[in-house]
């Protein structure tokens, strides 16, 4: 068994890019460590629903996203997310994740949301409890949350409850790194599907620099978009 053992943190150590893939065993030894960790102290590995955690990826202008299910280990999805035409940040496929993971839950079941980025918990933040009119105009991304929101009110109506909790990124938590993995991958891979292409009403402006002659380049090209 040493032998074994010895032979396979050779080979792990051998590997090299990419990144950590750990597995969560709550059986045997291991159970103590990740029941120490900080989603257990969250009651995340204890929680009697399902548990997913999602994650938005955002390069060069093109974005993916994608969740896992803690509950059914082969339970994930991802896709491309659309609407880089107009503006692209990774706020918009963080929420997309959220929407990706909500239309796979159903309604009568209890769901724990792992995510580590804090907008996306202010942008629900400001659709709880009473106070002022809330509204969509100048949301960003406002196509998914409408969306996310629709389905969250379904579940208040019937009475289930939706959690989220902030994990930190890049802390090798498991759920999160997974998450992390299928959203950079999905803006590679040509056999994932894009969603969210609709074009809204926001203005796109782009203009042209021109600078020097004899650099790499004469010309150069931004947009940004306002409401």
């Amino acid at each position: 068994m040493a032998d074994e053992q010895t032979a396979a943190l050779k080979k792990t150590a051998g590997e090299s890019g990419g990144k950590d893939e750990c597995q969560v065993r709550l059986e045997g030894r291991e159970r103590d460590y990740w029941m120490g960790t900080e989603i257990s102290m969250l009651e995340g590995h204890g929680f009697q629903g399902q548990v997913m955690a999602g994650d938005g990826s955002d390069k060069q202008g093109k974005m993916g996203a994608g969740y896992i299910n803690l509950r059914r280990k082969k339970k994930k999805q991802q896709c491309k997310v659309g609407g880089e035409e107009e503006s692209s940040s990774s706020n918009r496929p963080e929420l997309a994740a959220f929407l990706l993971a909500l239309r796979d839950t159903l309604i009568e079941e209890p769901l724990l949301y792992l995510c580590d980025n804090q907008s996306l918990l202010k942008a629900f933040n400001r659709w709880l409890g009473e106070g002022g009119k809330a509204t969509l105009v100048g949301a960003p991304a406002a196509d998914i949350l409408a969306a996310a929101i629709e389905i969250l009110r379904k579940r208040i109506a019937a009475g289930i409850a939706t959690f989220f909790v902030k994990v930190k990124a890049h802390r090798g938590e498991p759920a999160n790194e997974g998450a992390d993995i299928l959203a950079d991958k999905a803006i590679s891979d040509p056999k994932v599907g894009k969603e969210w292409c609709q074009w809204t009403n926001l203005a796109v402006f782009t203009w042209k620099k021109t600078v020097p002659r004899g650099r790499e380049s004469n010309i150069s090209r931004s947009s940004f978009a306002i409401q």
